[in-house]
């Protein structure tokens, strides 16, 4: 019940500030920056949310642990379930390297791994902000990056199917 908060509160922002300007720009601009939103909205829901609620309890909690900087030690020591949460934190970050060209022509490489990485990065940091229960760790960074790169190369393979599909989608 505390996340239909901050969905309503997304759906709310974005038809105040994004819809008009992006229905404006046509409608393969809406689809894709719509499509966008969705799926950082979902990235919010399994990474962060409910992040409203939670508001007047940030600052009682202690930032609980320290940030694991060995890069997969969980792998190294056998921990856990550390196989589905690197394959989970792939998957995570496929949509975000895929679509982020199709919003930004001419996106590099470089750009992809640097905007995944700062999404990543921002999300470690806030998870045990916002939940004292969350930790960080340097491996989902990786991972996070890794799963944008990936969603960078199926851009790059499909490039000429989105043009004809954002081209139809534009004239129709």
């Amino acid at each position: 019940m505390k996340v239909l908060v901050d969905f309503v509160v997304l759906i709310i922002i974005y038809f105040w500030k994004f819809y008009k300007k992006l229905k404006e720009k046509g409608k393969d601009v809406l689809f894709i920056n719509t499509t966008m939103y969705i799926y950082l909205s979902f990235v919010l829901y399994f990474t962060l949310m409910p992040i409203l609620t939670k508001i007047p309890f940030l600052f009682f909690h202690h930032y609980p642990y320290e940030m694991n900087l060995v890069p997969f030690v969980d792998v190294l020591n056998g921990r856990g379930d550390f196989i589905r949460q690197i394959v989970l934190n792939i998957i995570m970050t496929i949509p975000f390297g895929f679509l982020l060209p199709l919003i930004k022509n001419n996106t590099k490489l470089t750009k992809i791994i640097f905007y995944t990485f700062l999404l990543s990065f921002s999300i470690e940091i806030l998870q045990p902000i916002i939940n004292g229960w969350r930790t960080s760790d340097i491996t989902d960074i990786i991972t996070n990056v890794v799963g944008g790169v990936i969603g960078y190369a199926i851009y790059l393979l499909l490039k000429p199917l989105t043009t004809k599909i954002l081209n139809y989608i534009k004239n129709r």
